[in-house]
């Protein structure tokens, strides 16, 4: 065992019988009670929401892992007797209740960190306000294309924990990484980190831009010049955490020549070292659209480059590589219009990367929970494409004011996502496109991005070609 797993693992055989509080029933909370009971610790599951019923959480447990379930209120005596803290990632930093534990200087993880100083092998870790599963997905089969033990984990969908416990020195771990998991690690270094772009999101959780950008630097914060960061030098978020990073920096830019990393020259990415240019591919020869996925591309290309991936592999992987489901994702074309899923765009930044994405008019579908985002750039990057707007969920006010004041005119509320679909097919004519980019989070109307995307796949698959 090198030095590093040695690092990584050290606090945890301390773990051994202890108790350890795990907050929140969702994927992460279960991988990490699952990861905890394994090396014998003694995991107690806790979620507040007290509509919850304990033989429902406990279905969702592995067969063979056990552990004590409390719902609604946390006992004060089970609080005192927890040794550490490991939160999901929906769970705020900054309540009372986690600050509770602080002041007894109970260590508080997140399920990044846990599975971090329990796995072995190397890591790359991405992170980015828009365009990480995109960039994971693309990290995850570029290197499974050279290295025969990969996982591709975290924010993606898969908890880092379920596969930390069976990683070997020769596992090359690929983590999507959110702000909400970076609040969270204290040792959590990975062998490549790379962040894609930062914009404003989550400012209902993270309250100033400071903070949001603060969470995702931490990706970086263990790293030495022995690592690796990729980073996008037209962000201005991005550029100023290069000029501290703590790890050797590698950049990409789609709007300008670099003399060291990777650009856009017209419709070629292209990779400038040590003074010398080489043209690697043309961007039409990849299956993705949309320049915020040449961003993509390139921050991938960089990072599996980083990780010691032959060129000729990466660009093949590349050249072949669909687009991940939600993400400006084509569905159906019916009646001559042309349906896109971009479900997974949450927030303004990333719906500025949808619309743009188009090249024809549109009818776009936006709105939905308000995470105290501002509407004028996307709106702005409208320019023109967007011949009908309809709008849903508990921003479409909000969001119609602001259009309003950028001269948008035709606009559309819709009291439920049925209803917008049926008002763009009312809108949308033969060589139009109708874009589902919301620029909103999901809840209120649905569980996650991915329900509100397979409802629209559906509707769209409902639909009859014109006889």
């Amino acid at each position: 065992m090198n030095n590093k797993s040695t690092d990584r693992i050290h606090d945890i055989e301390a773990l051994h019988g202890r108790k350890v509080l795990v907050v929140g029933s969702g994927l992460s909370g279960v991988g990490a009670v699952e990861a905890l009971y394994h090396i014998g610790a003694v995991p107690i599951l806790f979620d507040a929401n007290d509509k919850l019923k304990a033989e429902e959480v406990r279905e969702r447990f592995p067969q063979g892992v056990e552990a004590e379930i409390m719902l609604g209120v946390l006992t004060e005596e089970a609080a005192e007797a927890v040794r550490l803290v490991v939160l999901s990632p929906g769970v705020p930093t900054d309540t009372e209740f986690v600050e509770s534990f602080r002041r007894r200087n109970i260590p508080v993880w997140g399920e990044i960190e846990l599975a971090y100083r329990l796995g072995k092998g190397r890591v790359v870790g991405i992170t980015g306000t828009n365009g990480k599963t995109t960039t994971t997905s693309l990290v995850g089969e570029i290197i499974s294309a050279w290295y025969s033990d990969v996982d591709v984990v975290g924010n993606i969908g898969n908890p880092y924990t379920k596969t930390a416990l069976d990683s070997t020195e020769d596992t090359v771990t690929v983590a999507e990484i959110s702000s909400f998991q970076l609040e969270t690690v204290e040792r959590f270094c990975p062998d490549v980190s790379a962040i894609l772009n930062i914009t404003p999101d989550h400012l209902n959780r993270h309250h100033t831009m400071e903070n949001y950008a603060a969470a995702k630097e931490a990706v970086t914060m263990n790293q030495t010049k022995e690592h690796t960061c990729v980073l996008n030098y037209e962000n201005s978020y991005t550029k100023a955490i290069g000029e501290r990073c703590p790890a050797k920096v590698v950049w990409f830019s789609s709007m300008r020549r670099l003399d060291e990393g990777f650009y856009l020259d017209g419709d070629e990415i292209c990779q400038a070292k040590d003074g010398v240019a080489t043209s690697l591919m043309n961007i039409h020869d990849m299956n993705l659209v949309g320049m915020c996925n040449v961003e993509n591309v390139m921050a991938a290309i960089a990072i599996a480059q980083a990780m010691g991936v032959p060129m000729e592999t990466i660009l093949a992987v590349v050249k072949r590589f669909k687009a991940v489901e939600h993400r400006i994702e084509f569905v159906a074309s019916k009646r001559g219009v042309d349906y896109y899923n971009d479900s997974k765009g949450t927030n303004p930044d990333a719906a500025i990367q949808g619309i743009r994405a188009m090249n024809r008019p549109t009818v776009l579908i936006g709105g939905g929970y308000d995470k105290q985002s501002e509407y004028d750039e996307w709106i702005e990057a409208f320019d023109g494409k967007v011949k009908c707007l309809v709008l849903i969920g508990q921003t479409r006010e909000k969001i119609a004011e602001c259009a309003r004041r950028h001269g948008v005119e035709n606009i559309v509320l819709a009291d439920s996502f049925e209803e917008a679909f049926r008002v763009c097919t009312e809108q949308a004519k033969e060589g139009d496109a109708v874009l589902l980019s919301p620029a909103c989070a999901s809840w209120g109307m649905f569980p996650n991005y991915e329900a509100r995307g397979n409802l629209f796949k559906e509707l769209v698959y409902g639909l009859e070609e014109a006889e």
